[in-house]
């Protein structure tokens, strides 16, 4: 049978792209192809944009109290639906079920905060900023907004985004990721039954080209993205240089700090979970392990054990813990990338590279690797690996820990695993990072904080979720007036 080809969802309808160039989207299990994903031509972004731009102005001027009713329908949707669109997210992304209901009750979460715009999004005023006159700040939308999202989070990240920009009266456009568009594609279709206005949602699905129409596009007045950071400093620089607002979160490295009075048994069963989790195929996943004096005999002998005995496979199986990497060639750059750490030195500790599954042979399976001693000077030590990969470093005290934390071009998290209250003020207030874990593994903020993000892991101002999400897709305007009594004598 041949595989279902994608749609766009344009203008209230669902439309063949006119694209000549297609991908597979590929079970990264089984390795098998789930349907064809269309790389859109600029021409069809033009058509989507016209289509936000029409709808734009009547959006606009509908009240937040009814706007908001439309997320309401959607999160009962969300709910009602959340298992069928967590083996959606299973089946293309390779994650485990329990990862994807995490993901979509994350999703959930975003759109239950951006239900509260009508106070969100409320201004602020002054009477008698001069005698007669008064001031007042309001918010207004934006205009026609899109993003661009990555592989790893089809069912959550969206939603960073989604629910704030039609809160707001913004009219939304999504890129899915052309490796798992399956469950925006479904997302999209449960979507279609909460009544929107046609032209207020779309989704439009591509590659590079398709990427580059909706940068320059003079219609869309706002970029999100998420992915990498070569391409988010690529996007924000493309965006800016067209006068649009970007929010653009890159990659990262992020490093964990285990301090000698740590709960030992905690911090390695959390910083499994976080370093392997996904894959290690997420922005907030641990890569780095960075012990104090006696925790490194310690803690490397628990984390060690933690990584042999994680049960990796089918992500419907039970008792899966990990699936695969997304890609053959993801798993072919991972564990090339081992390849040169031992080259440069470092000590594979547990190998997880060459095994299989039983019954998913083909499928793209790295179990978890632990490297020890790799050189600061290692060109794999400042890289972002996105796998299932602890790289362990020793170090003698707080402030060689809190060094080597902010030696590092990206600030995405950063974690330490302590009993001591002072040791963990000193390590939130010093590190450069935007996320911080205080025996946490997964700084992940709530929907109703901002996502945030330094250095090289985020370009923009303001981030993803929460106020900056309101602030993001609105714009201020100050309004002064002046009614002299005067002038009501004159009628």
């Amino acid at each position: 049978m041949a595989h279902p080809v994608l749609l766009n969802y344009v203008n209230g309808n669902w439309q063949r792209s006119a694209a000549t160039d297609f991908l597979e989207v590929i079970n990264p299990a089984t390795a098998e192809a789930l349907a064809k994903v269309p790389l859109s031509p600029a021409a069809e972004v033009d058509v989507v944009a016209t289509a936000a731009a029409n709808a734009a102005a009547e959006w606009a001027q509908t009240p937040a109290t009814d706007r908001v009713q439309y997320l309401f329908k959607l999160k009962q949707l969300l709910e009602q639906h959340t298992d069928e669109l967590c083996r959606i997210c299973t089946n293309e992304c390779g994650k485990t079920y329990a990862e994807s209901r995490g993901e979509v009750q994350r999703a959930i979460e975003n759109v239950e905060v951006a239900c509260g715009i009508p106070s969100l999004m409320q201004g602020y005023n002054n009477e008698d900023i001069a005698r007669g006159i008064d001031e007042h700040m309001i918010r207004q939308p934006v205009g026609v907004v899109a993003a661009v999202t990555p592989f790893n989070f089809p069912g959550m990240i969206p939603f960073w985004f989604l629910p704030y920009a039609l809160a707001t009266g913004n009219c939304f456009i999504l890129k899915p990721s052309e490796k798992t568009p399956l469950t925006s594609q479904r997302l999209f279709q449960l979507m279609e039954g909460i009544g929107l206005p046609p032209g207020v949602l779309q989704i439009v699905n591509g590659g590079k080209e398709t990427v580059d129409a909706i940068l320059d596009h003079p219609a869309i007045r706002a970029i999100s993205f998420v992915g990498s950071s070569a391409t988010a400093r690529y996007i924000y620089r493309r965006a800016a240089a067209k006068g649009k607002r970007a929010q653009c979160q890159g990659g990262a490295k992020n490093p964990v700090v285990i301090m000698p009075d740590a709960d030992m048994n905690m911090a390695a069963r959390i910083v499994a979970d976080a370093g392997f989790g996904c894959a290690g195929q997420r922005c907030l996943a641990l890569s780095q392990v960075i012990t104090v004096e006696a925790a490194h005999e310690e803690f490397g002998e628990r984390i060690a054990e933690a990584a042999t005995t994680r049960k990796v496979g089918y992500g419907l199986d039970d008792g899966v813990e990990m699936g695969p990497v997304i890609r053959a060639e993801s798993k072919a750059r991972i564990e090339s990338l081992i390849a040169q750490a031992q080259h440069d030195g470092a000590r594979v500790v547990v190998d997880g590279r060459g095994k299989t599954v039983s019954g998913y042979e083909k499928g793209f399976f790295v179990f978890p690797i632990i490297l020890d001693g790799l050189p600061a000077g290692s060109s794999v030590a400042g890289a972002e690996i996105f796998g299932p990969v602890l790289s362990l470093t020793h170090v003698n005290d707080l402030d060689e820990a809190t060094a080597a934390v902010n030696n590092r071009s990206y600030g995405n998290m950063a974690c330490i695993f302590t009993s001591s209250g002072s040791a963990a003020r000193r390590f939130r207030q010093e590190v450069s990072a935007g996320n911080v874990g205080i025996n946490i593994g997964v700084a992940a903020p709530m929907a109703f904080f901002p996502f945030s993000g330094w250095n090289e892991s985020f370009f923009g101002t303001l981030h993803a979720q929460g106020r900056h999400g309101v602030e993001f897709y609105t714009q201020t305007k100050v309004v002064i007036e002046r009614w002299p009594k005067e002038w009501h004598r004159r009628f």
